[in-house]
């Protein structure tokens, strides 16, 4: 069968590309056939891709409008989500961080939209809230969406392992096998985004690097996302190191829960004293999130809420 529709909005270059490179995406992906003539495209294929074809289509003029031109990389990414066998789908294209290898990595929640508006605005962001709210998983998903656009060399990945004492020297096995159990979470979110070989693969060419806060020191990274996880167990002098470890063209994201730290002084938490030193220094984005936010299991909020009503009550 086949569908003319009417487009008036857009520059039709625009909207297929140099050398109708876009919409060739269009047919080899949906399985259809498009031809345009003056302002009206006729689509030819089976029911289903004609009306995917429609909805990409519209998403792309919508781009177009909204940011004033269109990438190869925006217009893959429209035909994944709509390639998703999920008619109850609510996400707007705008709010993909990422598509990986398990589906679209997307903002759930306005508190989730807020953090990635200043993730795309600033160059160092900290995203503050308690357990289940994403902090992680999107600062993870942002940085391999850029990896893999190239807009980056390599990507750092940190988190200070308080439960070691930091040093890990007594620990047995080699260093791998030593902060392994400490990392974990950040393997977790890489294994969602990406499949196993390339994981190995970044691994391997250090594109990516996942090491504990301690090894930072001394380092200087450019043209790298440098992320520092479960941030309020790092202590001042641990966050100013890790804060000028910045080079060129280098962007950093602190995630943390202050309601969970493990040092021995809640007062000695870095995450904590540096939202008050650097709330005033412009270029620096912060994203405070709630349990409200919460995107685990729905038990997970109620849980948290029990024992802040108890904390509060005690």
């Amino acid at each position: 069968m086949e569908k003319v529709i009417e487009l008036v909005r857009v520059d039709f270059s625009d909207l297929f590309g140099v050398g109708d490179i876009y919409l060739k995406l269009i047919e080899e992906t949906l399985s259809v056939s498009i031809f345009s003539r003056g302002n009206l495209i006729k689509i030819k294929g089976r029911k289903k891709q004609i009306s995917q074809a429609k909805e990409a289509l519209s998403e792309m003029v919508n781009s177009i409008e909204g940011k004033g031109n269109l990438t190869t990389n925006d217009v893959e990414k429209i035909l994944a989500l709509i390639s998703i066998e999920d008619p109850k789908k609510t996400f707007k294209i705008k709010d993909v961080v990422f598509y990986g290898q398990k589906g679209a990595v997307e903002a759930k929640n306005n508190g989730q939209r807020k953090y990635l508006d200043q993730l795309i605005k600033h160059d160092i962001v900290f995203s503050v809230g308690p357990a289940g709210t994403g902090k992680t998983f999107l600062a993870v998903a942002f940085a391999v969406a850029a990896l893999e656009r190239n807009e980056i060399d390599r990507i750092i990945l940190c988190r200070p392992a308080v439960e070691a004492g930091e040093s890990l020297g007594f620990l047995p096995g080699d260093l791998k096998e030593k902060i392994d159990p400490y990392l974990n979470p950040l393997y977790d979110s890489l294994r969602f985004l990406l499949n196993e070989n390339k994981i190995l693969k970044y691994l391997k060419n250090k594109s990516i690097e996942v090491a504990p806060l301690a090894y930072m020191r001394g380092r200087t990274l450019d043209n790298a996302y440098i992320i520092l996880d479960e941030a309020q167990n790092a202590t001042l002098m641990q966050m100013k190191m890790f804060l000028t470890r910045l080079g060129v063209g280098s962007r950093a994201i602190i995630t943390g829960d202050i309601t969970q730290i493990d040092l021995k002084k809640s007062s000695e938490s870095g995450l904590v004293q540096v939202l008050d030193i650097l709330k005033d220094v412009e270029g620096i984005g912060f994203a405070m999130l709630n349990a409200q936010e919460i995107v685990r299991h729905p038990l997970v909020m109620e849980i948290i809420k029990a024992y802040d009503t108890q904390i509060v009550n005690s």
